[in-house]
């Protein structure tokens, strides 16, 4: 690759990072400094206050942004993906399972990813209801449409889902290159008529808002936290984009245009305080609200994609890593394997941004259920990267909690703000991730459950097929493969096989599936034969988290490896578990039992999950008790 041709490839990626990544936070401007002064947070507006505000506000994106996540997070890249499971999976494989960390970092890594859900439900809320609220400037006639017509938007956005983002994805870039431009000429209008607050970029008043109103400031927190929301965005998707994009477009437009308009919302403040209703459509005057409400709606649209696209991305590490039960995956480009499109969880988080959008009304009512999603999971990617840092890097203890506990005070404390609006819509998140919590730790415990019901009731294979070859059934033409998980004895559905048909085929594959920790297992290592004599062969298939499962195309190794495959000749023998709630067995509660049951019911058949051929399926039954 010429140099050029890096130079141009690398512009195109930031490009392409700058609609996607920084969506989220590159809306903050519509709503962060407004809640900050509402009379619900109780910070009074006046020339100390702001200076002290707009300091933390642009030293927050220094210190949150800049050095905890676009220097130290974006290192912290499992085989170069991001995102809280990819440094989960990295956190766990640093410990390794015997440790006693083990079980309590993949709670908090649980914990961090359930709580994104809830982060992902009021990010596209937040941000649309936020900026067709511009309309209620222009006439107050508007607003009993405000809702109704955010909640057609989201709709809209959530119903062309099944399409992906590729067709219209080389507009985002363009759109939020326009919008940062937007945000960065607003904000030197402003500066340029009360240069006065550029004066803010000291930190020194940030340090005496602090200490001067410690109450004050700590309530304020709570809202200032709004203007660093979309921050784990930068980390979770490392792996579209690459650590220097990110960080080129986070350096060269995204925190100069920010750090731009929030001074210049200050300004605009200084000199109209009675602009605090909406310092952000209030910047250029009554002229620009319609078109600010144009490019802000598209902004926040393209902010909103970029979230759902996330939930994807997250189920799909979640359901590959065992967290979840399987659910249909559509790829929807044939060019970027990360474009996918999962129908179970676009149709479920649409009713509840909706339920968010009606039941909370406005931006401001929903601002107090932002923060404490934002700020937990920001304090579990910390905790992660501690562990991450210390056992996988092996730097020095005291280095490594400097430089993650310095981090780890700053989320306590915006966490700790954000806990005192709990009663004000700050349950909705936790509610929303506590459900996800008990979802995804029910499905973990309950496949084990049933993997220690199997393997306590287990054949070894070894013995068995010894004793099998002392009087061997008769052999049919064609290959039979049987799914087998790991650690497992005879599969059930060959039991059932030879007990009913009496017959072996001619020859016989055990398929292992090996979910491995990492993002992606490269073609070299997808596939492992083993003869186990007769013609019978155990093979393994390894993948990572982002791996498409695909059986036929591992097949196909094994065919280059020598073994005779012919798929019109070839049966897959899968046992399908019905799984039966019991009481006091020492297992999970009776209720989790009956969930995890439910949720086994209706998990994605695993032929079609594994793109196995249908017509050439044969399923065969067996219940475990759990």
């Amino acid at each position: 690759m010429t140099s050029s041709t890096s130079s141009k490839n690398i512009a195109g990626l930031t490009l392409a990072a700058i609609g996607v990544v920084y969506g989220d936070i590159g809306t903050s401007p519509l709503y962060a400094l407004k809640e900050v002064f509402s009379g619900s947070h109780g910070v009074p507006l006046n020339t100390a206050n702001l200076f002290g505000i707009v300091s933390l506000i642009v030293w927050g994106l220094i210190i949150i942004v800049s050095l905890k996540y676009v220097t130290l997070i974006l290192r912290a890249d499992n085989n170069g993906e991001g995102g809280i499971m990819a440094l989960l999976a990295l956190a766990l494989s640093s410990v390794t399972q015997k440790s006693g960390w083990y079980r309590p970092l993949t709670i908090i890594g649980l914990l961090g990813a359930a709580l994104f859900y809830g982060d992902s439900v009021i990010t596209p809320a937040i941000s649309v209801l936020s900026a067709i609220e511009g309309l209620e400037l222009a006439t107050p006639a508007f607003s009993p449409y405000v809702v109704p017509l955010t909640v057609m938007v989201l709709v809209g956005l959530y119903t062309v889902q099944f399409k992906g983002s590729a067709g219209i994805g080389k507009w985002f870039g363009v759109v939020m290159l326009v919008w940062f431009g937007t945000l960065a000429t607003m904000g030197i209008v402003n500066i340029v008529q009360m240069p006065q607050i550029l004066a803010a970029l000291n930190p020194y008043y940030a340090l005496v808002f602090l200490a001067g109103n410690p109450w004050m400031a700590f309530i304020a927190l709570g809202a200032i936290v709004l203007a660093f929301t979309g921050a784990e965005a930068l980390y979770a998707d490392m792996g579209h984009f690459g650590r220097r994009p990110i960080r080129l477009a986070w350096s060269l437009i995204v925190f100069p245009a920010l750090a731009l308009n929030y001074l210049g919302q200050g300004g605009l403040l200084l000199a109209n305080p009675a602009a605090v209703t909406n310092p952000f459509y209030n910047q250029l005057g009554a002229w620009s609200i319609y078109p600010l409400v144009i490019l802000s709606t598209l902004a926040t649209v393209i902010a909103s994609q970029a979230t759902i696209s996330g939930t994807f991305s997250m189920t799909q590490q979640a359901i590959s890593l065992g967290f979840l039960p399987r659910m249909r995956v559509v790829h929807t480009s044939e060019r970027e394997i990360g474009q996918i499109y999962i129908p179970t969880a676009n149709w479920v988080q649409l009713v509840v941004v909706i339920l968010a959008v009606v039941g909370f009304g406005s931006s401001t009512n929903l601002a107090a259920a932002y923060g404490i999603a934002v700020t937990a999971t920001m304090t579990t990617t910390t905790i992660l990267t501690f562990f991450v840092v210390r056992y996988a890097w092996r730097y020095n203890i005291w280095l490594c909690l400097l430089a993650t506990g310095f981090f780890f005070v700053i989320d306590a404390a915006f966490l700790s703000a954000n806990f005192l609006k709990i009663a004000h819509g700050g349950w909705f998140p936790l509610v929303l991730g506590s459900v996800m919590f008990t979802i995804m730790m029910t499905w973990k415990r309950g496949r084990q459950m049933v993997f220690d019901n199997l393997k306590k009731h287990a054949i070894p294979l070894d013995q068995f097929l010894s004793s099998l070859f002392l009087s061997p059934p008769i052999r049919v033409p064609g290959t039979a493969i049987f799914l087998r998980g790991e650690g497992d004895g005879v599969p059930h559905a060959m039991l059932h096989n030879l007990a009913h048909n009496k017959v072996l085929h001619e020859q016989v594959l055990f398929l292992t599936i090996r979910n491995r920790q990492i993002p992606r297992v490269p073609e070299a290592e997808r596939v492992t034969i083993q003869s186990l004599g007769n013609d019978c062969f155990q093979i393994y298939v390894d993948y990572g988290f982002k791996d498409e499962r695909d059986i036929p195309a591992a097949l196909e190794v094994c065919r280059k490896s020598g073994l005779t495959l012919e798929m019109m000749e070839t049966s897959f023998f899968i046992s399908r578990q019905t799984v039966i709630p019991t009481v006091n067995n020492g297992g999970m509660a009776l209720w989790r039992e009956r969930l995890f049951a439910m949720m086994s019911r209706n998990a994605r058949d695993a032929a079609d999950y594994f793109r196995i051929p249908s017509n050439r399926v044969i399923e065969l039954g067996t219940q475990v008790e759990i």
